[in-house]
């Protein structure tokens, strides 16, 4: 894989605790580490393409596939995936020898993120964060059941295109629809994905929301980044958040969903470059 200008970005592979790792390395300086979503097809190429190059002219940037997405071994932890997640991408850091990092997640790498920082213990070499559409309330409306909902088809596929963005262009573009659909159905991550939903016969179902993570707890800078447009939260969410948050802020990124990293990255990359400025 290569990037914009003269910066090149590699695949590379690494073992994690006896779990091959895939990940994209690029540029030299201050790391930043890189987080995609959880919906299905997901992975770090696809979340990230139109951000590494932009970073890798000042720092040093790491997109590491998260557990069962990728180019990563397609495990599950059925007792704890969040944790497992979380620990998986430490051990990944400590062994690249990070210690410390700028961090941006999109959705479920950002709802990761604010999980660890507000823990009693976190575990992530955190500098600074970014949050892109994660964290907050998930709306229930049928592009939140698209994302739940996958049947490995493209129809279904199309639908969760859909949902992520604002712009149809998207949806529309068959290549496109094309990458993601065969992230999804590579061997082993359908299945790493969806296992993460079952729930044994006869078991009683979830309990209600547990409540959002205490947020005033969190230590180290954070930005909020919302989409305008995005269809799968409720408007203002990230200023809410950033409000708890002793040093945070938030952005509303226009004409953008729930990737304006992927829709909006002039300006995204914009933001993040200044956010890491110390």
């Amino acid at each position: 894989m290569s990037g914009a200008g003269a910066v090149a970005v590699h695949r590379r592979t690494i073992v994690v605790d006896g779990l091959v790792t895939g990940f994209l390395d690029a540029g030299e300086g201050e790391p930043v580490v890189l987080l995609h979503g959880g919906e299905f097809g997901a992975e770090a190429e696809i979340a990230w393409e139109n951000t590494i190059a932009a970073l890798a002219e000042h720092h040093r940037v790491l997109a590491p596939d998260q557990l069962g997405y990728g180019r990563t071994a397609k495990v599950v932890d059925f007792v704890d995936g969040r944790g497992a997640r979380i620990r998986h991408v430490a051990r990944f850091c400590a062994l690249l020898g990070i210690d410390s990092a700028y961090f941006v997640g999109n959705s479920m790498g950002a709802v990761n993120l604010l999980v660890d920082a507000v823990a009693d213990a976190p575990i992530l070499p955190v500098r600074k964060m970014v949050a892109i559409c994660g964290g907050g309330e998930i709306l229930r409306n049928p592009h939140t059941s698209a994302l739940y909902d996958y049947d490995a088809t493209l129809p279904a596929m199309r639908r969760i295109v859909e949902a992520l963005f604002h712009d149809p262009s998207y949806p529309a573009d068959e290549d496109y629809v094309r990458r993601r659909y065969a992230s999804s159905v590579a061997p082993g991550a359908w299945e790493a994905i969806a296992a993460a939903r079952f729930r044994r016969p006869g078991a009683e179902p979830p309990a209600g929301p547990r409540g959002e993570p205490a947020y005033e707890r969190i230590s180290v800078p954070v930005l909020m980044v919302e989409g305008e447009k995005d269809k799968l939260k409720p408007p203002g969410w990230a200023a809410e958040i950033a409000d708890v948050i002793p040093d945070g802020s938030s952005v509303v990124v226009e004409d953008a969903g729930h990737c304006p990293q992927i829709e909006r990255p002039e300006v995204v990359n914009k933001l993040l470059l200044d956010f890491f400025v110390d």
